[in-house]
């Protein structure tokens, strides 16, 4: 991998090695040629696919925290949470298509949510569509993406955006993804970090350090280093130190950067994921999925690649300036929704369902035929599905993965 800069910000444009060990596993910084940027003019490139760049969406999960609207089933990705008439899965796909090309785009989901994505995404190639047997976690989907990708088209630029999140200020967020590249293609595994408006303890956080001074990439910075969910009183000395953002989990970088590092962190993982990709577009697929994917180690990018590559120097972060939420329980949600009323109340569904008397600031979702009423309550939670009801506090919004829990240990797994 190639860096630009030492720690004494001396240019380095050669090769150099380090045996430096972590997570025990080895990462080797080896010589890459940096990728050549775009021919096109500033304002031509601003508004055109960026080339040689495929953006991959992981949709995977059951959205647990947002039982029993999202469910195994019907996950959150595949749902319209915010009211716009699109799903989160059609939202990212469409952020994504000015930057990557209609072609450009390649899902990577599980087998049982295939035809519901390509209903929601008709446009999207058959051959983008790459569908995983079980949950592998983010470091198999993403890094079979970018070994199908490499195995089609060679060395090329791979992003990886999450299906489940809501952005806006969509100019902001192609103008971070563009500098992110550029830094990517100088052999950087780059992620783009979000301003933390709050010291939230429900996401990671990525800690800046000094300038990337990668040409195409103004404000990349070098990654000290990732810290997983912190303590109220950890987050609240990040927020006051300025050098700290929330971890959103996009990730890009070049296939063969993260393959690299991948077959130096996890080589089993590698060598699997990149049998898959060899026989993912011909006749013996099936097979080799069969007797190579359930043998993958379940681990995040994170954890796999992004932390151990940071700790010798190998990662940058783009700042982001736009809005971002993962949308990851009710409470989250209701920040997504416009207030129905004076008192801050929100309603996902059919507002002419929903009556209150004496509340403040509960989130419905009147998900059946019946009417719901509440009164006397402040900051409650109801979700009312026709098989299942959910009442909580928005203050325990975060605790109702347990809930879901609880209904498994149960024997309920129609609910889920």
């Amino acid at each position: 991998m190639m860096r630009t800069a030492d720690s004494g910000g001396t240019a380095l444009r050669g090769a150099f090695v380090t045996d430096s060990t972590a997570r025990g596993g080895t990462v080797r910084l080896t010589m890459l040629a940096p990728m050549a940027s775009s021919p096109l003019p500033p304002s031509a490139a601003a508004a055109s696919p960026i080339p040689g760049f495929h953006a991959v969406v992981p949709a995977g999960g059951a959205g647990t925290r947002l039982w029993p609207l999202s469910r195994a089933g019907s996950p959150k990705f595949l749902l319209d949470l915010t009211g716009s008439g699109r799903s989160l899965l059609q939202a990212t796909v469409d952020r994504l298509v000015p930057l990557a090309g209609e072609q450009g785009v390649v899902l990577v989901t599980g087998d049982r949510h295939v035809a519901a994505a390509r209903t929601q995404l008709p446009g999207l190639p058959a051959e983008n569509v790459l569908a995983e047997p079980s949950p592998r976690d983010s470091m198999a989907a993403i890094g079979l993406a970018a070994a199908v990708l490499e195995e089609r088209h060679g060395d090329v630029v791979v992003g990886s955006f999450a299906a489940d999140q809501v952005i806006t200020g969509r100019d902001a967020f192609e103008q971070s993804v563009r500098e992110a590249v550029e830094a990517a293609r100088a052999g950087y595994v780059v992620t783009i970090g979000i301003a933390a408006s709050r010291p939230s303890t429900a996401f990671g956080y990525v800690h800046s350090g000094d300038p990337l001074g990668v040409e195409g990439a103004p404000t990349a910075q070098h990654v000290r280093g990732f810290t997983e969910k912190p303590d109220a009183a950890t987050a609240q000395r990040y927020l006051a130190s300025g050098e700290y953002r929330w971890n959103a989990g996009m990730f890009i970088v070049r296939s063969s950067v993260l393959l690299g590092h991948l077959a130096d962190q996890r080589p089993e993982l590698h060598d699997g994921l990149r049998a898959i990709a060899a026989a993912w577009d011909g006749p013996d697929r099936d097979r080799v999925l069969a007797e190579r994917w359930p043998a993958l180690e379940r681990i995040a990018i994170d954890h796999a690649v992004a932390e151990p590559v940071a700790a010798v120097g190998g990662v940058a972060v783009v700042p982001g300036t736009f809005g971002w939420d993962d949308v990851g329980d009710f409470n989250s949600l209701a920040a997504l929704l416009p207030s129905v009323d004076g008192a801050g109340s929100k309603v996902l569904g059919d507002t002419g369902r929903v009556v209150r008397r004496e509340s403040a600031g509960s989130v419905v979702v009147p998900a059946s035929d019946r009417v719901v009423t509440v009164l006397g309550l402040d900051d409650v939670v109801v979700v009312d599905t026709p098989d299942a009801l959910l009442v909580t506090t928005r203050a325990r919004a975060q605790q109702v993965k347990s809930m879901v829990d609880t209904v498994r240990e149960l024997g309920m797994d129609e609910l889920l």
